[in-house]
């Protein structure tokens, strides 16, 4: 299951999570985003249980993530403990997505 992050619950989806975090900053007017969506959401059922998966509209809530210097999209933060372990901005195939969630949960 993806969830929908916003300014207002940012901090308890994403900083508080007991789940490692993937947050994916995207745009709707984003060709790259449109196209790493359905990946995206194929790697939340995937690691269903292992990976908490979130999706942060920049234009509406990108001040949640201003600190994380988001300026490029689509933007994959990942998290453990509220703090940012990886940051992988692209898209690319599901394959290669696939690995990288696997490194980060190693």
């Amino acid at each position: 299951m993806v969830v929908k992050v916003t300014e207002e619950t940012f901090e308890q989806e994403i900083l508080q999570s007991e789940l490692p975090v993937l947050l994916d900053c995207y745009a709707d007017w984003c060709g790259p985003c449109k196209m790493m969506s359905p990946v995206v959401d194929k790697m939340a059922e995937v690691f269903e249980g292992k990976l908490k998966v979130c999706k942060l509209n920049v234009d509406e809530d990108g001040g949640a993530v201003m600190e994380y210097r988001v300026m490029s999209i689509p933007n994959f933060l990942f998290f453990r403990n509220g703090e940012v372990v990886k940051n992988v901005v692209g898209g690319m195939d599901p394959g290669s997505f696939k690995k990288i969630i696997e490194g980060v949960l190693a």
